[in-house]
């Protein structure tokens, strides 16, 4: 029996690696002699750039650069083959970083993440991809931007940082520093606008720290960076699908940088070859943390078992929690169910290894 085990992250407990491994070993405690084929996935998020470099035999590269409070921090970026350089956006200007209690996207920048990507242009890239997905941003890319030499202009032509509460003082820009840039793809995993009630604030803030007097503001200073942008540009990707990608860093990227945006999922599945190696398998495994309502647009596990449909293959979907059931899964077995039903509510967050491993056993049972 050959399996293609290829799940993305269990966010906050698993990264996509340690959840094959517990798929792997959960299967083999039932089918010791079972072909496994262990595909770690990302779609743009968090694990996207490791997922390119384990495919690729990349290699990393470490620089001081900032959070997106601001504090000085060490992140790392990709050098992939063919030139290419991968960056990750939560790396520098990630949730993660930030302390709950600390949040403050009035405040948070993606200037870190703007640091990195010109640290690796020094490289000579012919070719950058950056992953978005986890910021703890909304400042629509301006603070990359502006780590890449743009000025952002008040009505006295002074220049000022433009995080988010400063930029309905934007009059102007001057992007005459800006470097010759090589082609840049934007991975992503949304297709929210930049502004209005599916925009970036309006749908990603909270999750950020934004109130809805914030969730306001945070969109008035995206509608006014639009307003400037656009005849300085001659483009407005205001209403773009995936502008609205990690607080809008999707638009900045489209905007300052004549970037061009890609599903994050397409990318890394070409890099793994994925749908040669379903085609080769007999049965699929994939799943995340959680499957729902935004599981059919461009996440990893949808993109798996469409590709074992089109092969008429069996797909399976082990989730981190219970969930509603989707019906391009053939069956979805759920890591905190077993937990419960071994007695240990509660037990799947604290030992997600185990009782992921203990899903796919149970599932494994199910063939043998």
């Amino acid at each position: 029996m050959r399996i293609l085990v290829a799940p993305d992250k269990f966010k906050g407990t698993l990264d996509a690696g340690a959840v094959a491994a517990a798929i792997a070993a959960g299967v083999r405690e039932v089918i010791p002699a079972a072909e496994i084929d262990l595909a770690p996935l990302a779609d743009g998020g968090e694990g996207t750039v490791a997922a390119l470099v384990n495919a690729c035999q990349g290699s990393w590269r470490s620089v001081e650069t900032h959070d997106a409070l601001g504090s000085p921090i060490r992140a790392r970026y990709a050098l992939l083959p063919g030139d290419t350089a991968a960056i990750e956006l939560a790396e520098a200007s990630g949730l993660w970083r930030i302390a709950p209690e600390r949040r403050d996207p009035l405040r948070a920048s993606t200037r870190g993440t703007g640091e990195i990507l010109r640290h690796a242009l020094g490289n000579g890239p012919r070719r950058v991809w950056i992953g978005l997905g986890g910021s703890a941003t909304n400042d629509g890319g301006a603070g990359l931007a502006a780590a890449l030499g743009c000025r952002f202009l008040d009505r006295s032509g002074t220049p000022f940082n433009p995080l988010p509460c400063a930029l309905d003082g934007l009059v102007r820009l001057d992007s005459s520093a800006m470097p010759i840039l090589p082609p840049i793809t934007a991975l992503c995993d949304v297709t929210n606008p930049l502004l209005g009630s599916d925009g970036a604030s309006s749908v990603y803030g909270p999750q950020k720290g934004a109130d809805p007097a914030t969730t306001a503001t945070l969109d008035l200073a995206l509608t006014g960076l639009a307003d400037v942008c656009a005849p300085h540009f001659g483009c407005d990707h205001r209403t773009t699908p995936g502008a609205g990608a990690a607080g809008g860093a999707g638009y900045g990227l489209l905007t300052f940088c004549a970037a061009t945006l890609r599903a994050g999922f397409e990318v890394v599945a070409e890099a793994l070859d994925l749908e040669a190696r379903v085609a080769r398998a007999d049965i699929v495994i994939t799943g995340e943390g959680m499957l729902d309502a935004q599981t059919t647009s461009g996440k990893a596990p949808a993109g798996v078992a469409r590709m074992a449909a089109k092969l008429g293959l069996p797909a399976y979907a082990i989730t981190g929690a219970q969930s509603v059931g989707h019906p391009a899964f053939v069956r979805v077995i759920s890591a905190s169910a077993c937990a419960e039903a071994a007695g240990q509510p509660g037990a799947s967050l604290l030992e997600p290894f185990r009782w992921v491993r203990a899903a796919a056993a149970e599932l494994a049972r199910a063939w043998a």
